[in-house]
């Protein structure tokens, strides 16, 4: 089994070494490679739907753990920074993944309008 390589001492927060060593652990998220990741971002870069949105939802938590909620802000939605996208806290993730999988969700809106409008819509709150 292929499992993450650590990061350089002091550069994340990721409590790795103690997932290891935590007995009945889930230890899913160490099978997010740096390949494996640079896929995963290629992916939810190139979001195709909102149903293709939530299918990836699906697989990141099935297969890694990662627990991701994307959904309009409490405030005024002006633009792709208005949607608010959670990770839940999960050891073992690189603190440079927490940020990019967001930053990727975000991109792939950005390149697809339609898949945040279907999203608002989802909402209720465009009211189409």
């Amino acid at each position: 089994m292929n499992i993450r390589q650590p990061c350089p001492p002091g550069a994340c927060v990721c409590d790795r070494e103690q997932l290891l060593q935590t007995p009945g652990a889930d230890l899913r998220i160490l099978n997010l490679t740096r390949q494996e990741e640079k896929r995963l971002i290629e992916r939810l870069e190139d979001l195709q739907s909102l149903q293709d949105l939530e299918h990836m939802q699906q697989r990141m938590y099935a297969l890694l753990g990662i627990r991701v909620q994307v959904a309009p802000g409490h405030t005024e939605v002006k633009s792709m920074r208005g949607i608010q996208i959670v990770i839940d806290e999960l050891p073992g993730l690189c603190r440079k993944t927490r940020q990019s999988i967001p930053a990727a969700i975000r991109r792939g809106l950005e390149k697809r309008p339609e898949i945040a409008y279907r999203l608002l819509d989802a909402h209720d709150l465009l009211g189409l």
